[in-house]
């Protein structure tokens, strides 16, 4: 087995959920392997607004392109977009005057050159703080902007048992749920190892040819799909079982090891 193609998860996999930084040892494994001319791509939950407000380390690494929003927007190394599936009108149709009318939860709205709440979000507010950022926190809008502004994923902060609740008023969306107080609602059909699947044929590649290492929910579909499958010691017992290998905490340089034991540096 060749692998061409490594795919990376960001919160609990690259970046430490409790130091907020990339380990020393993963920085290295990804300049290794890049030398070796295996492809690096970040798969992740997060909008394109938020990769700059993230470690430097991240930020500012030379990636082959990016996975974002669970695989409903993909671009190359330049930012240049080859994918992209945004939220239906026909969803909207039925979940803006739901939310208007009916919600009692901030919920946050993700376009690509932005984002915005329509209520003023704590949980927000709280995690821009941790970041020393909070003066960066999205405005507060109408949702029904989304009917002229391509939304790609809208984010309830909910608990898991109100994710068929919410989905119930969002027709043809899917939950990518990765944190226990809020889901990434997704177009269905979409999905990171959707977006993997659109960067493998953007880029020339083949489904036995790539690996991917995540920790969270929203990672189980990918590490499925992927040739190998890397659950960091930090995620659930769902991401395990979903696993061909399980490597060490995020911290404790689950990258680096993963990488030395299947000979990809």
């Amino acid at each position: 087995m060749t692998i061409r193609a490594a795919f990376f998860d960001i919160d609990g996999t690259l970046v430490s959920m409790k130091t907020r930084e990339m380990p020393a040892s993963c920085r290295k494994a990804l300049y290794a392997m890049k030398e070796k001319g295996i492809r690096l791509f970040i798969s992740t939950g997060r909008p394109p607004v938020q990769i700059p407000l993230l470690t430097k380390d991240l930020s500012s690494f030379p990636w082959d392109g990016m996975i974002l929003m669970n695989g409903q927007y993909c671009v190359d190394e330049n930012g240049v977009p080859f994918h992209k599936l945004p939220v239906k009108k026909e969803t909207l149709d039925v979940l803006i005057p739901w939310l208007k009318k009916e919600a009692d939860f901030p919920c946050q709205f993700y376009e690509i050159g932005g984002s915005y709440d329509i209520a003023f979000n704590p949980g927000m507010y709280q995690y821009l703080s941790s970041l020393g950022k909070e003066d960066e926190m999205p405005p507060v809008e109408d949702p029904v902007r989304a009917f002229e502004h391509e939304t790609y994923q809208i984010c309830p902060y909910i608990e898991e048992s109100r994710d068929a609740e919410f989905l119930l008023h969002a027709p043809g969306m899917e939950s990518a749920r990765w944190a226990p107080h809020f889901a990434d609602m997704i177009p269905a059909g979409g999905g990171k190892a959707e977006g993997i699947r659109r960067t493998l044929e953007h880029f020339g590649l083949q489904d036995d040819e790539f690996i991917a290492f995540g920790d969270g929910g929203n990672d189980i579909s990918m590490i499925r799909a992927a040739a190998i499958g890397v659950a960091m010691g930090n995620a659930d017992d769902r991401v395990k079982a979903s696993a061909d290998y399980v490597t060490a905490e995020c911290e404790n340089d689950g990258i680096y090891q993963a990488c030395v034991h299947f000979g990809l540096i």
